[in-house]
């Protein structure tokens, strides 16, 4: 009988942390939209076209709120890009102290429903998000997909 060495499970070409800075301004939103979805091509992420869309959805909405609610405190913003065999992570960092919240908006307004919808994907994916505080004193809000419905 011949015996075997289990070889130890190796990580997934993909996974990998990835990092950008971008000014606090509007042209950064497609400009951030794309860079991820660019990078997660090229690094070949198994990644549901639902999971993607909506993952990129997400980018634009965390980006746009930092530009809109953070500029003035924050004139940079960084996005990472989290990738593991199983999950993606997106976040958006600023240096704004205010720590937003996902409330239910009057349906008359035009704008003020981000969160809310960065939510709704997060969680009709099986993901998460969440808003936390840096250490210096500004704020991160990530937010986690599964790469396949169903995880």
């Amino acid at each position: 009988m011949e015996s075997r060495e289990r070889v130890p499970d190796l990580p997934a070409p993909y996974e990998g942390v990835w990092r950008f800075t971008a000014p606090a301004v509007d042209a950064s939103v497609p400009r951030a939209r794309h860079a991820v979805r660019d990078l997660l091509k090229r690094q070949g992420v198994p990644l549901e076209d639902g999971i993607l869309h909506g993952l990129l959805l997400i980018v634009s909405e965390l980006v746009t709120n930092a530009v809109k609610h953070a500029a003035l405190l924050s004139p940079e913003l960084a996005v990472e890009v989290a990738i593991g065999a199983e999950w993606v992570r997106v976040s958006v960092e600023d240096d704004h102290p205010y720590r937003p919240t996902a409330l239910v908006t009057d349906h008359g307004q035009t704008g003020g429903r981000g969160l809310l919808l960065v939510r709704e994907i997060t969680g009709e994916a099986g993901g998460s998000c969440q808003v936390e505080h840096t250490a210096g004193g500004g704020k991160i809000i990530w937010a986690a997909l599964p790469l396949k419905t169903g995880l």
